[in-house]
């Protein structure tokens, strides 16, 4: 038996679910991540159908000299690093979701998406705190921190996690609450989840039937006014409101609307949990900016808010790269114009500011390892990779953009839940990410755990 040719009889005959070693013909499917780009190539891969699989796994790593690699799926779900030696451990067929409309609570098992738990939660006029798009995975999301619509009222969604059920090095199934284990209950909030496997979460939800929501969009030439506007207009706007700004060049094909296809434009994109009424007379400055090509702010379902960015619904091939700004001054805006505006040659097909601050700059309740955050605005740039000369340029252009945007981060530059590897200590202040390593330690000495970060 070795490390790189391990004898899976034992395994199999002990899991539920499927285990596809290098050379089978369902390798290439089962080790591929949302991330298209992401060539991982692990000796074992394990599609795990229940948290006994994920025990039976775990043990079985560490009696043949074996890591794991946990992970789940959506968007979150990117290479993890040289896997060699390391069962990469595929939870997304536990996608599970259980709704509590009394207790305001979801249980969500690890593979769920939030397009999973986004209906089953309106039914009950409840709303959990997903991200932009609906085909994030709650698992690496929530485990990252998590930023969303609801982000500036309710803060990250780590934050109103309520328990976990995890496996841990030893193999063994529990549960972790604030009153079980409140060191690692802390870490998992917001920390990536480093020291186990999570395998299900109990998380609130809230109180959420529609909002007014949609975008406006303009042609790219308007950018230095609709910028200019939206920078100002932030500052005015209450914490029921959230938004983006995003410099768009939609590529020429057919699934992209007639209006947009092939065009470079400048969009707003926002949500806000009030009434139309007053939706309307805040967003009434940025109306008047200049006539939109599209304006579809409306009331719509709650459910309807993990629709409104737009992102892609299918895995794809790209490279995003995000970085926290200390405030969205004039100094900043220029930068994005600088990257992207008018009569920029760039590869990146979207280039944006998102509106932080509200409930993420306060710590109650008390928000675990993701803590609070002082940055104003994450700024994040994507672009599909078609060919590998256009991975060098896009790499390239976001190298750039990185550059530029460096100088307006102070302690954290990033967090965890965007799809690229990143240092942990990136995203965390030094007490913080002291505190997660000593944890993991302390959980996993022999280093069986594979993180979706890469260290120091």
């Amino acid at each position: 038996m070795s490390a790189a040719n391990p004898d899976v009889g034992s395994l199999r005959a002990e899991i539920a679910g499927d285990v596809v070693a290098r050379g089978d013909a369902g390798w290439d499917a089962a080790r591929q991540a949302w991330n298209l780009t992401a060539d991982q190539r692990p000796p074992l891969v394990v599609l795990a159908g229940s948290t006994a699989d994920v025990a039976a796994t775990v043990r079985f790593a560490a009696a043949n000299g074996l890591k794991v690699a946990p992970q789940s799926t959506g968007h979150g779900a990117s290479c993890m690093g040289d896997l060699a030696g390391t069962i990469l451990l595929r939870t997304s067929r536990l996608t599970a979701v259980s709704v509590d409309p009394a207790a305001r609570t979801a249980t969500v098992a690890a593979g769920a998406l939030w397009s999973d738990v986004v209906g089953p939660a309106a039914e009950h006029g409840l709303v959990g705190l997903h991200g932009l798009s609906a085909t994030v995975g709650v698992a690496g999301y929530t485990l990252g921190g998590g930023i969303g619509w609801l982000t500036r009222l309710h803060g990250f969604a780590s934050t109103h996690a309520r328990s976990f059920e995890v496996v841990g090095a030893d193999g063994e199934a529990r549960r972790v609450d604030a009153e079980s284990d409140p060191e690692l209950f802390w870490a998992l909030r917001g920390g990536g989840g480093q020291p186990v496997i999570v395998t299900s979460f109990e998380l609130g939800l809230f109180e959420l039937r529609e909002a007014f929501a949609g975008a406006l969009i303009w042609p790219l030439e308007e950018a230095g006014a609709v910028v200019g506007a939206w920078r100002e207009w932030i500052a005015t706007v209450p914490d029921e409101l959230s938004s983006t700004l995003k410099l768009i060049r939609y590529p020429p094909l057919p699934a992209v609307p007639d209006q947009l296809r092939g065009r470079a434009v400048v969009a707003i994109m926002l949500a806000f949990t009030g009434s139309a009424e007053r939706g309307t007379e805040l967003v009434a400055p940025l109306r008047a900016v200049a006539a939109p090509l599209i304006d579809s702010l409306a009331t719509i379902p709650a459910a309807g808010l993990a629709d409104v960015a737009g992102d892609p619904t299918n895995p794809t091939p790209a490279f995003g790269h995000a970085a926290l700004i200390d405030r969205i001054g004039i100094v900043e805006t220029d930068a994005l114009l600088a990257v992207a505006g008018p009569g920029v040659d760039t590869p990146l097909v979207s280039v944006e500011i998102r509106h932080l601050g509200g409930a993420l700059r306060n710590g109650d309740p008390d928000p675990g390892a993701a803590g609070t955050l002082d940055a104003e605005g994450l700024f994040y740039s994507t672009a599909p990779v078609t060919s590998p000369q256009a991975e060098e340029t896009i790499a390239a252009a976001q190298a750039q953009v990185a550059e530029r945007v460096a100088p307006f981060s102070d302690a954290r530059d990033t967090i965890l839940t965007f799809d690229e590897q990143r240092p942990m200590r990136d995203s965390f202040t030094p007490a913080v990410a002291d505190r997660l390593e000593a944890i993991a330690r302390a959980r996993d000495p022999e280093g069986l755990f594979v993180a979706n970060h890469v260290d120091d």
